[in-house]
């Protein structure tokens, strides 16, 4: 269901896929560090609401922005005039009528997300200062290879390599490749390499794994730079509950107790969290991430420092730095203004609903045994020159598209 926040400089419609009905505070303004800091009935700062970010910010500038770190005012109207006029995603701009590409295509975005206006900043990404995830490590980049030449083997007797379109660069048209049906080398997240395939890295469907982990509603990450995030304290403890994702919302419980992070052989999907006050900020140091997620190519090495200051009446920053020295060649920063909501008009509802109404995998694999069964019985044809990955629509090129989603 797509809801409407009403702001006092108009209407923001909502991520879509949250089950809300809010109306949004006031746009965030600058608010004097020395402004009293509000505090719990016990004495700690008070971080509770609802918040989310009312702008649209890129995670990484644009290279079009070169080292320009904010928008003057009259580029911030401009630019929003221009994005405006660019297709937003899926379905804006579609292929030839019937063909493959435009039914892989026409999955319209436009019902899970909305534009927003565009920030005062170019990137999230305050670290480094040209505001770009540094370069991955060697064993990445080997990793990224071995998973682009495992989903180029699946793709090669498709219609995207035979007519070099989107989804097969790097590759080539040919007879069906035993990479197939060969076994995952790494477990499949669907993330794992540039032009990943929105649902998974292979282009087959033999079990749920294959499809990675958006089309398993198991996508949600932590860092987590959109949607609405709901914060609850109590003595020794802050949770906060993230709506996101198509109804793939979690919860996440932070001890600000002063215990120790778990065993290292203890691995969490979202990692082990563990807070402290510094003065009027939230410190959380978060460790033990499983293997079996992955965030930007960092899998259980991940190492956030995060950092929740409430710096206004209807403002938190939120400033995390991201580590993972397997990964990435050096730490990257990213800062986030979130508003906060009026708490009598605003409610989360937190029921699972991308799993619970997860229809769409029982016909992935169900279809994809069909038709094996017609191509065995000579009624299709072979499965493997059958696309079911293509990342968007291949009459959409990148420099059409809003380059701040």
């Amino acid at each position: 269901m797509r809801e409407r926040l009403v702001q006092s400089v108009g209407v923001v419609a909502t991520i879509a896929f949250v089950s809300l009905a809010l109306v949004a505070a006031q746009a965030p303004t600058a608010a004097p560090k020395t402004a009293p800091v509000l505090k719990t009935s016990w004495g700690e700062p008070d971080l509770q609401g609802i918040w989310n970010d009312v702008f649209q910010t890129p995670l990484q500038r644009p290279a079009k922005y070169g080292g320009k770190e904010f928008f003057t005012e009259a580029e911030r109207v401009q630019l929003d005039k221009e994005r405006s006029a660019k297709p937003f995603g899926f379905g804006d701009k579609r292929g030839v009528k019937g063909s493959e590409n435009d039914v892989a295509g026409a999955y319209d975005s436009r019902v899970f997300t909305s534009r927003r206006p565009s920030g005062r900043r170019t990137s999230l990404i305050i670290d480094p200062p040209d505001g770009r995830i540094p370069p991955v490590t060697p064993a990445v980049e080997k990793r990224n290879a071995e998973l682009r030449q495992c989903y180029l083997g699946t793709m090669q007797s498709t219609s995207a390599c035979k007519d070099k379109l989107r989804g097969c660069e790097g590759g080539a048209y040919g007879p069906p490749s035993p990479k197939r049906f060969a076994p995952h080398p790494y477990y499949p997240t669907g993330a794992g390499f540039p032009v990943a395939p929105a649902g998974g890295y292979i282009n087959r469907s033999d079990g749920p794994e294959d499809r990675g982990l958006s089309e398993r509603c198991m996508s949600a990450v932590l860092p987590d730079f959109v949607g609405f995030r709901q914060i609850v304290q109590s003595p020794g403890s802050v949770s906060i509950f993230y709506d996101t994702g198509q109804g793939q919302g979690w919860h996440r419980e932070i001890p600000v107790d002063g215990s120790a992070h778990l065993p290292a052989d203890v691995q969490l999907w979202w990692g082990d969290s563990r807070g402290r006050w510094e003065g009027n900020t939230l410190v959380v140091d978060v460790t033990n991430f499983s293997p079996r997620t992955d965030y930007q190519k960092s899998r259980e090495n991940l190492h956030l420092v995060e950092r929740w200051t409430r710096t206004g009446p209807r403002t938190i920053e939120y400033v995390v730095t991201i580590n993972d020295p397997t990964t990435w060649t050096k730490p990257w920063t990213v800062k986030q203004e979130y508003t906060k909501q009026i708490d009598q008009a605003n409610r989360l509802y937190k029921e699972p609903r991308c799993h619970e109404g997860n229809f769409g995998m029982l016909g992935l694999l169900a279809g994809a045994r069909a038709e094996e069964q017609a191509f065995a019985e000579g009624r299709g044809p072979d499965p493997a020159t059958l696309n079911s990955v293509v990342e968007v629509n291949a009459a959409l090129d990148d420099a059409d598209l809003d380059d701040l989603q």
